[in-house]
């Protein structure tokens, strides 16, 4: 518990020290600024590739484990239709909250902000563009795990290892129980390695932070303020939500649970990746008394297909872009919007800035500005830095609440 609260209080101290850093360099030395962030930036790259580098063979080896170990196949469906139903849920109260704030709140219409150029945009225009049925399909089912693995494509990889953890499971143990003991070994290992790679987070942060701050400086929470407020404010609420069905259903252990995932929250929110804390958050969950093997299967669906903070994020921003542009949708219109960002943003999770393209495709098809964009691309890093944080406390509560509902939740 000590290395945990040594570790925490250096990531608070690398994220302060960060924000200093990064606003000297662009007060005092603006000529340099570029450099430098690109420069600093690394010190986050190296921390990112150490995670990505154990996430595909972590969530192979953990989720055919623990189906091959459950044994039974109707409870690996008990399972996968309850976590279905909690995902699908958050989903859609996480779209409509940003739905009904932002139609509160109004953003659009009280900033005054500059039309920039669309140029900065054209990159996630052009990735939209064309994301069809097919593409859809193509993207879930992997013409290859292996190159699913060098990829990083988290929901082929769970879609391969489904089907080869409920195959083994139906072999039975006598054929099966060397190939099970040998994965169990590859995930402990891999594990293991999480310890050293996490004592590297601080150095992440650092870097990922001073970056951030040396290019936009502090003006830039000043001029997209309005917008900040509005969308954290609409982030608290989701909180709250979450917060309160957890306290429902797990009680008074839901802030042990918030103790123990306190480090996974930050560096999720100081990187802005959610996908970073992923073999951190496994290990917090197993030590908080969740069943291993209901962590590994729940957990990478999690990150496929319940990302409550980009849901929020999404419909916000998408209704944000048509407020700037004096766009007024009704309601109607809002609702099938939510529901095609509901169908449309499962199973994309693993493309980059997945949020962004989900919103341009979205407002091409009802007709608003997709350079619209642009006006959110410069601020779009603090709002993720939000909705990846979201994202952690909303898989750890559905991992934490399967577990109670199986009775697999150890006190």
């Amino acid at each position: 518990m000590k290395g945990q609260n040594k570790l925490f209080f250096a990531i608070i101290f690398a994220l302060i020290l960060g924000v200093v850093l990064g606003g000297i360099v662009h007060t005092t030395y603006p000529d340099s600024k570029e450099e430098f962030a690109q420069n600093i930036k690394l010190l986050g790259t190296v921390f990112i590739r150490l995670i990505q580098m154990i996430i595909a063979p972590l969530v192979f080896s953990t989720l055919v484990v623990g189906i091959a170990k459950m044994g039974d196949i109707k409870m690996v469906g008990r399972v996968g239709t309850k976590a279905m139903l909690w995902f699908i849920s958050a989903s859609l109260v996480s779209l409509l909250i940003g739905l009904v704030l932002v139609n509160w709140l109004e953003p659009g219409h009280v900033t005054k902000l500059p039309i920039q150029d669309a140029s900065s945009a054209s990159e996630i225009v052009n990735n939209s563009k064309g994301f069809t049925m097919e593409d859809f399909v193509k993207h879930i089912i992997p013409k290859s795990l292996f190159e699913a693995f060098a990829t990083n494509e988290v929901l082929q990889i769970v879609i391969f290892s489904v089907m080869f953890g409920i195959a083994l499971s139906a072999m039975g143990e006598e054929y099966t129980k060397p190939v099970i003991k040998g994965l169990d070994i590859i995930a402990h290992a891999i594990l293991k390695m999480v310890g050293y790679i996490m004592w590297v987070a601080p150095l992440g942060v650092f870097g990922a932070i001073s970056a951030v701050v040396a290019t936009n400086g502090f003006t830039i929470f000043k001029v997209y303020a309005i917008y900040l407020r509005d969308f954290f404010f609409a982030l608290g609420i989701l909180w709250v939500v979450l917060l309160l069905v957890g306290y429902m259903i797990l009680g008074n252990r839901l802030f042990d649970l918030l103790r123990r995932i306190k480090e996974p929250l930050l560096i999720a929110f100081s990187t802005t990746s959610s996908e970073a804390v992923f073999p951190k958050l496994v290990e917090e969950l197993e030590r908080f008394g969740c069943n291993n093997r209901i962590v590994s299967f729940i957990l990478p669906l999690g990150y496929s297909f319940n990302l409550d903070g980009s849901m929020m994020y999404m419909t916000f921003a998408s209704i944000f872009i048509a407020q700037i542009y004096g766009i007024d949708m009704p309601l109607g219109q809002q609702i099938i919007m939510l529901l095609v960002l509901m169908l449309t943003s499962k199973g994309i999770a693993g493309v980059p800035r997945a949020s962004l393209v989900i919103i341009v495709a979205a407002c091409g098809m009802f007709d608003i500005p997709v350079e619209g964009i642009a006006l959110i691309l410069p601020i779009d890093h603090f709002c993720d830095m939000g909705r990846s944080m979201t994202n952690v406390l909303g898989n750890a509560l559905a991992t934490s609440a399967v577990s109670k509902w199986e009775g697999q939740l150890e006190s």
